[in-house]
C-alpha cells in the first residue's frame, strides 16, 4: 500500500461524491456574487478584495468540519470504516483521505478567487497581480490544512455534528481576529497585520495568511514601505505557526488512529 496508489483511489471515489459538486457550487455562488458585487459597488475593489479572501478564510473553518463529517459517514455508511481501518497501513489510508479532501477544497478556493478576479477584471477594476492572488490561494489552502487534520479526528472520534459545531465556533473566531466582516473594507484598516494575539489561534490562519498576501501588495502600491516589513512579519510569525500546527495535528492524528476503534454508530 502507497500513498500515490492510495491518494487515486480516494479521487476515484470522490468523482461520485455529491462532496464535488458542493465544492464547485460554493465557489461559484461566492466569486459570482462578490465579484459582481465589488464590480459595481463603490467601494475600492482591492479592498473588497481583501475582505472577501477574509471571507473565504474565515469560512474555511466550517468547511473543514462540513466536509471531514460528510466524508467520514460515507466511510461509516459504505463499510463501517473498512477503508480506512481494514488497510496495511492506517496512516496511509487516514493521509490519503485528509490529502483528498484538503486538495477538494484548495481548487475550491482558486476557483472562487479566480472568477472574483476575472469579473472584477472584466468591469475594470482588478488592480491586483496575478502573482498577488496567487499567493493569497496559497495562502487560503495553507492556513486550511491543520483544519482538516483536526475536523477528521473529530468526526471519527465524536461524529460530524461535533466537526461541523466546531468548525461554527471556528468561523466565529476567526472573524473576530480580523475585526468583523467587512471591518477593513469599512475602515480601511489592513486588518490581517494587526489581529493580535487572537489572530495566532488556528481557525484565524486561513484568514490571515490568505489576507497578508493582499495587504501586503496593498501596501507596497501605497509606498507603505513600513507596512509591507510589518506585513512581511506577520506571514512568517503566522506561517510558522500555521507549519509547527500541522506537524502536531498530523502527528497526534497518526498516532491516535492508529489505535481507534469504531465504539457506535455516529448520527
Amino acid at each position: 500500500m502507497s500513498f500515490p496508489r492510495a491518494l487515486r483511489s480516494e479521487f476515484v471515489r470522490l468523482v461520485r461524491s455529491p462532496l464535488v459538486f458542493a465544492h464547485l457550487a460554493c465557489a461559484l455562488a461566492g466569486g459570482l456574487a462578490c465579484g459582481a458585487y465589488f464590480a459595481v459597488a463603490p467601494w475600492d475593489a482591492s479592498m473588497g478584495a481583501d475582505a472577501y479572501v477574509q471571507l473565504l478564510g474565515a469560512m474555511m473553518p466550517l468547511m473543514a468540519g462540513i466536509v471531514c463529517g460528510l466524508a467520514v459517514d460515507e466511510e461509516r455508511r459504505a463499510g463501517g470504516l473498512a477503508n480506512l481501518t481494514a488497510v496495511p497501513s492506517r496512516r496511509i489510508a487516514i493521509a490519503a483521505k485528509g490529502t483528498a479532501l484538503w486538495l477538494m477544497g484548495f481548487l475550491a478556493l482558486a476557483f472562487a478567487v479566480a472568477l472574483f478576479a476575472v469579473i472584477l477584471a472584466a468591469a475594470g477594476k482588478l488592480a491586483l497581480g496575478a502573482g498577488t492572488l496567487v499567493l493569497s490561494v496559497a495562502g487560503l489552502a495553507f492556513g486550511s490544512a491543520p483544519l482538516y487534520a483536526l475536523m477528521t479526528a473529530l468526526a471519527l472520534r465524536f461524529g460530524r455534528n461535533v466537526s461541523i459545531g466546531v468548525g461554527a465556533a471556528g468561523l466565529v473566531l476567526a472573524f473576530f481576529s480580523v475585526g468583523g466582516l467587512a471591518h477593513g473594507l469599512m475602515t480601511g484598516e489592513l486588518t490581517a497585520v494587526g489581529s493580535g494575539l487572537l489572530g495566532l489561534e488556528p481557525f484565524a490562519l486561513p484568514t490571515r495568511l490568505g489576507s497578508l498576501a493582499i495587504e501586503g501588495a496593498l501596501a507596497s502600491a501605497q509606498g507603505q514601505i513600513e507596512v509591507v516589513s510589518q506585513v512581511g512579519d506577520a506571514a512568517m510569525v503566522a506561517g510558522s505557526l500555521c507549519s509547527v500546527v500541522l506537524v502536531a495535528a498530523l502527528a497526534g492524528l497518526f498516532v491516535w488512529f492508529e489505535k481507534f476503534e469504531e465504539g457506535r454508530s455516529y448520527a
